[in-house]
């Protein structure tokens, strides 16, 4: 785990922390320290920028708190939660019927398709018939993985697991595998990227609410009310004063939210 520092520190969303803005309750807040573009990635100094970094800043400008960052890794990002070591995650996690055994959801705040991509010019879908034999690549620990191994373990020839999608990302282009699946937001950033040249979106897997879940959310502590009810406030405020929609229009060209 790393040190943590204070989210108003951090250079890309230091304007959306006003000096007048009197904070009261520190919270400890985590997303993944594996770089996800275009939602949080660190530079080579170890600054954080994107979507989900400014979401952050302002959900804790609006309700008041003062929010410390410690990046987790992702597979013990739940534990680190339940541990107290932090006390919110924002990091794209999936409200699924699984995760709310152990942890609670603030309402959502974005939603997202799940999809397949792979190389250009090779026709198939994103179906198990479409990916019959082939490697898929997902990142570990998470929903896709999930969804994958019920889904297309029977068809495809291995499901390979990767510490982080960027990885996933570059091994598909570099052709040591055949397909990835993932966030459709994610991908699609990916896509419009130099190295994402080489490939294309095949298709959006069949639903499935199970594991696919319901949008995502920060994640919590169960019991945590208050907290939970601070951050739905603000999530509903920042998208009712356009600071949603501001920050949304830097890094996506459509509605990220859904319905």
């Amino acid at each position: 785990m790393k040190n943590i520092t204070k989210i108003a520190l951090v250079s890309c969303v230091a304007g959306l922390m006003s000096a007048g803005v009197a904070l009261a309750e520190t919270v400890k807040v985590s997303w993944a320290a594996e770089p996800y573009p275009p939602f949080a990635s660190p530079d080579s100094s170890g600054s954080w920028s994107g979507w989900e970094v400014e979401f952050a800043a302002a959900v804790c400008k609006e309700a008041k708190l003062d929010c410390e960052i410690t990046p987790v890794a992702w597979d013990g990002i739940i534990p680190a939660l339940t541990s107290k070591k932090i006390d919110m995650i924002i990091s794209s996690m999936t409200v699924t019927d699984e995760r709310l055994k152990t942890i609670d959801f603030s309402d959502k705040y974005y939603d997202a398709r799940a999809a397949i991509a792979g190389p250009k010019g090779t026709a198939f879908d994103a179906t198990p018939e479409g990916l019959s034999g082939k490697v898929l690549g997902v990142q570990t620990s998470s929903i896709h993985q999930r969804y994958a191994e019920k889904h297309f373990g029977a068809s495809v020839s291995e499901i390979k697991e990767y510490q982080t999608l960027d990885e996933a990302q570059q091994d598909l282009a570099a052709g040591r595998i055949d397909a990835i699946q993932g966030d459709s937001f994610a991908l699609n950033s990916f896509l419009k990227s130099t190295t994402g040249e080489c490939c294309d979106l095949k298709g959006y897997v069949e639903k499935d609410e199970a594991i696919l879940g319901h949008g995502i959310g920060i994640g919590l502590r169960k019991g945590d009310t208050a907290l939970k009810e601070q951050l739905n406030a603000a999530i509903k405020a920042i998208r009712a004063d356009g600071t949603y929609a501001t920050i949304t229009k830097k890094y996506f060209d459509f509605d990220i939210y859904g319905e």
